[in-house]
């Protein structure tokens, strides 16, 4: 067998593996007061997925994991309040799933130029993956919901910037194994 030939099975099943730890990453979650968009593990999945897969394959797994929900499969966080499938995409949390592939898409592309080779920088790249999420959230909500950006960014983002500037810092730490596990020894993007 030729290398090429491995390559695609290999590339499902990293792209299996990433919708599957993105789903269960959502399962830890926990309410936040005063908003509707709850605190998960999520946004560490998905730019982790991003920067480990790279840019276009953290993308597309980010995209199957958010038409798997939509479609009505419990991938989401599991929630007494908001919807379930296409509504939770249409719902409050929605800009923040719509979000992920294009978080996952920065941060693979980041970390394939150089940016996850040493920890600072691949903190930065999480960093940038999670800016796209939270700009997405907020941006949904002010538009959507609150109709006052100060309003969405007080709901949907000043409550999680601490938090996710840890998860960040995590998946940073995780890379270089993320990165041997997705057969990617030095993150490098394949043309």
């Amino acid at each position: 067998m030729t290398h090429s030939s491995l390559t695609t099975p290999i590339r499902l099943a990293a792209v299996g593996l990433g919708v599957a730890v993105t789903a269960a990453a959502a399962q830890f979650t926990m309410p936040v007061p005063l908003t509707a968009v709850p605190f998960t593990f999520t946004p560490l999945a998905v730019v982790l997925t991003g920067a480990a897969l790279g840019s276009r394959l953290g993308a597309l797994t980010q995209a199957l994991y958010v038409l798997i929900g939509a479609m009505g499969f419990a991938v989401f966080a599991p929630s007494p309040t908001l919807p379930p499938g296409l509504l939770r995409v249409l719902g409050p949390t929605g800009g923040y799933l719509l979000a992920y592939p294009l978080a996952a898409f920065v941060a693979g592309w980041l970390a394939g130029r150089g940016w996850g080779r040493r920890y600072v920088t691949s903190f930065g790249a999480m960093l940038a993956g999670m800016a796209v999420i939270h700009l997405g959230g907020v941006s949904w909500l002010a538009v959507a919901f609150t109709h006052s950006l100060p309003a969405a960014i007080a709901a949907g983002s000043l409550q999680f910037v601490a938090a996710d500037v840890m998860k960040a810092a995590v998946a940073a730490l995780i890379l270089p194994q993320a990165w041997r596990l997705a057969g990617r020894p030095h993150g490098r993007e394949e043309s």
